[in-house]
């Protein structure tokens, strides 16, 4: 037990260490971001998909212990074994610093020579501390008659101190790179320009004021957020540039202060991510600042022959979509600004695409660095290979967010409401089944802000005692009514109806 605490101890202190050293040292590379970004994506599709469904918007977080756990782990197996034949510590934290510089060496920003050095540090301080632990006094025998307490207190007190340190390590250093990094990138510095194309005030028709009702546009901190990043990328905004390239006749880039330059519109636009079950919560509405994707385009002069659209990260996480979806009249941005301000680091500062009607799989890049223009069977994007389809537009979705709570007291007459999406379509008609067995009853909607926008809808329910099962449908603004048929997101999102039991109790 003692030995394997203590080798637990170590392996926490050489991570927490290394995380301290990237945060002090800005050319040092995250070992935990590697390791985090590497185990996303190598991850099996279906674990990813667990992970999202179970965890949502936490998934980050649940890896970094996950990360933490597994390591303290494998140095507390270390630590039984090693008293006896130190050679064992030594080959396995030298191996994991190995299998961690090679992770953190993916990212195109640091090479293994540079990642080898935190790798280093944290195997060296990881058998530095063993070796310590191993030193503390050990247990007194039975026979004899020194106090037990004596050793117990000092490996209690090492320990906690390892612990200790290694935590705080960890924390100090992981809050010094995350402030490193939106210091560099210069986001608090920006003044975003005026739209020449702005939008009114979101009229009051579009609000129902119905309690526990997502509001028609999501505020940013409440704005999900799903993607492959395990931390916000580091992006310098002096050096950020854009790469218009591929298939046309005059590739160029633009930096960021040049594209603020351009010709900027808002548009309300709701994305919705893939992965969101029927009644989840993965899909906000945004007043979205930026250049429409055409003039970013036709500035570069896309050739006949240029069939998809492909979006590269800073992390190079990759997303691609018909060159059509720019051109056939829907809403295409290149995205600087978020409901007022400049975009948020969590939400692509700073620049990224926003294209309605297509699942942000296949055309939501963050933190853009590069747009390529290439045929169709050339590249497949990040999901692709990992099974998710190449063509993705938003299905017609409709959810129910109030009543919030599933039993009820009795009331008499209640309001049942909710949201309804159809991106770059629009929602025409909701309607609502009070019961099992109950008639389709259409629903009273918000005004539309635009057809790339949600709308709210609601309607009043004359609720009496017993259970009952609400659903909801939505009709998109070509007339076709969502499906009942149930399917799960894989491959190109789910359909169903959302379905909610609520108890009302006898009055």
């Amino acid at each position: 037990m003692r030995d394997g605490l203590s080798g637990g101890a170590a392996a926490a202190l050489g991570l927490g260490v290394s995380e301290l050293a990237a945060g002090l040292f800005t050319g040092f590379p995250s070992l935990i971001e590697g390791l985090g970004n590497w185990v996303i994506d190598a991850s099996p599709k279906p674990v990813k998909d667990w992970a999202i469904a179970v965890f949502g918007t936490s998934d980050k977080l649940v890896l970094l212990i996950g990360i933490a756990v597994v390591t303290i782990t494998i140095g507390a197996v270390v630590g039984v074994f090693a008293r006896a034949r130190f050679g064992i510590a030594v080959t396995v934290f030298i191996g994991f610093g190995v299998v961690a510089a090679l992770a953190a060496s993916r990212d195109p920003q640091f090479s293994l020579g540079i990642a080898i050095i935190p790798a280093g540090l944290a195997a060296l301080t990881s058998l530095a501390t063993l070796q310590w632990l191993y030193r503390l006094p050990p247990s007194p025998a039975r026979d004899v008659e020194e106090p037990a307490d004596v050793s117990r207190r000092s490996l209690i007190l090492g320990l906690t101190a390892v612990f200790g340190v290694a935590a705080l390590s960890a924390g100090l250093g992981r809050s010094i790179l995350e402030r490193a990094k939106r210091t560099a990138a210069g986001r608090a510095e920006v003044a975003l320009p005026a739209a020449a194309e702005a939008l009114p005030p979101v009229p009051p028709a579009a609000e129902l004021g119905i309690d526990g009702l997502a509001t028609v546009v999501t505020p940013n901190p409440e704005f999900y957020r799903i993607d492959t990043a395990f931390s916000v990328p580091r992006v310098s905004l002096p050096d950020w540039t854009l790469k218009i390239k591929g298939r046309v006749d005059r590739p160029y880039e633009i930096s960021y202060f040049d594209l603020l330059d351009m010709r900027m519109v808002e548009r309300h636009i709701t994305l919705s991510c893939v992965s969101n079950e029927v009644g989840g919560d993965l899909v906000g509405n945004a007043k979205w600042l930026g250049v429409p994707l055409t003039e970013i385009l036709d500035r570069a002069g896309v050739r006949p022959d240029a069939e998809q659209v492909v979006g590269r990260a800073v992390d190079n996480f990759t997303v691609g979509f018909p060159v059509e979806a720019i051109y056939d009249g829907r809403e295409a941005l290149l995205a600087v600004g978020m409901n007022g301000e400049p975009l948020p680091f969590e939400h692509g500062f700073p620049a990224r695409l926003v294209v309605s009607g297509l699942y942000g799989y296949v055309s939501a890049t963050k933190w853009l660095a590069e747009i390529e223009l290439t045929g169709w069977d050339e590249f497949d994007a990040y999901w692709i290979p990992r099974g998710w389809s190449k063509e993705a537009p938003v299905k017609t979705q409709s959810r129910i967010d109030a009543p919030t709570l599933s039993r009820l007291p009795y009331e008499g007459e209640r309001v049942v409401a909710g949201v309804a999406w159809a991106p770059d379509r629009g929602i025409s008609k909701v309607e609502v089944q009070l019961g099992d067995g109950a008639p389709w009853v259409e629903a009273e909607l918000s005004e539309s802000l635009t057809d790339d926008s949600w709308r709210q809808w609601k309607i009043n329910w004359e609720a009496p005692p017993g259970r009952h099962n609400l659903r909801v449908r939505a009709t998109d603004g070509d007339g076709n009514t969502q499906t009942e048929e149930e399917h799960r997101a894989a491959p190109n999102g789910a359909t169903g109806w959302h379905t909610r039991v609520v108890l009302i109790d006898e009055a």
